[in-house]
């Protein structure tokens, strides 16, 4: 969506999966936070304004990687906001402050992203303003979850399930934007892209130097794990030493996008273009590091 208002939906559409023709890669991509479907009814409840609410989207990105199925993998997009739920957490991370009733003992209600009101249930927007009008039942964090969190993690445990028993492992990359803030602003010392592999636990470093590379060459700006090193996704789905293997892309939104007006810069087909060379690059370099294995 190219205009500042998000879309409002009712939610008929939670999920949209991509599949290609043939799957010849061993890559699963996944797109958690570029959703712009946002329920009439949480607008409604909301104390900010459309504007506002957008500022945890990652916006366009599901577009960015949109070559994937044409070159040979799968891509799964959340179609719901993050603002609204974050399937890149544990399914119940929730903030006690948020809720009207005592939450359940199961919940995890001290971890960091609690903290930083950034849980499954976002209590803020990722520049830190209050969602909330009023506090929410758990009754309606438990719809959500239900309804959105586990139809998301069932389809990507199958596709990288299905991925696995086709090629022997995978690569699982995670998709995602960043403020241009984060990345250290448009200076010449801020990052294009941050690269995640959760200190390297989660992807085997010949695939993250490959990438890292890759991108480099073509004149971005790399960093790796810093300020982002992979959220939940990454480090549930990651486990190199089985063949298993989980990247976090995380792009400047200034290379592609106003941040202010939510609108495509004219550098965003390029952009296109340079992610669907990486798709190609790193099922090359996943299909080696699969040959190796064998």
């Amino acid at each position: 969506m190219d205009g500042a208002e998000p879309r409002q939906s009712a939610q008929d559409e939670t999920i949209r999966l991509r599949q290609p023709a043939a799957h010849t890669l061993p890559l699963v991509l996944s797109s958690p936070h570029s959703g712009a479907a946002y329920p009439a009814e949480f607008v409604a409840a909301s104390r900010l304004d459309p504007l506002t609410l957008r500022r945890s989207e990652d916006s366009f990105v599901d577009e960015i990687f949109a070559a994937a199925p044409r070159l040979g993998a799968p891509l799964l997009a959340a179609r719901f906001p993050r603002a609204y739920l974050d399937v890149n957490r544990e399914p119940y991370e929730l903030d006690p402050a948020m809720f009207s009733d005592p939450l359940p003992g199961f919940v995890n209600a001290r971890s960091p992203r609690v903290r930083m009101g950034l849980g499954t249930i976002p209590r803020v927007v990722a520049s830190g303003e209050e969602i909330y009008a009023d506090k929410l039942p758990f009754a309606e964090a438990q719809r959500r979850i239900d309804a959105l969190y586990h139809p998301y993690h069932l389809a990507l445990r199958r596709l990288v399930e299905e991925t696995e028993a086709q090629f022997g492992g995978y690569l699982l990359i995670d998709c995602h934007s960043m403020p241009s803030a984060a990345g250290g602003g448009d200076g010449p010392d801020g990052a294009d892209i941050v690269l995640g592999d959760c200190h390297g636990s989660s992807c085997h470093h010949r695939i993250v130097e490959a990438a890292r590379r890759f991108l480099a060459e073509r004149g971005f700006s790399v960093a790796l794990n810093a300020p982002y090193a992979g959220g939940f996704t990454t480090g549930h789905y990651g486990d190199p030493q089985r063949g298993r293997h989980a990247l976090q892309i995380e792009i400047n939104r200034a290379l592609y996008m106003e941040e202010r007006s939510y609108r495509r810069r004219s550098a965003f087909a390029r952009l296109c273009g340079e992610m669907e060379a990486l798709i190609g690059r790193l099922g090359a370099v996943m299909q080696d590091s699969l040959a190796r294995a064998a």
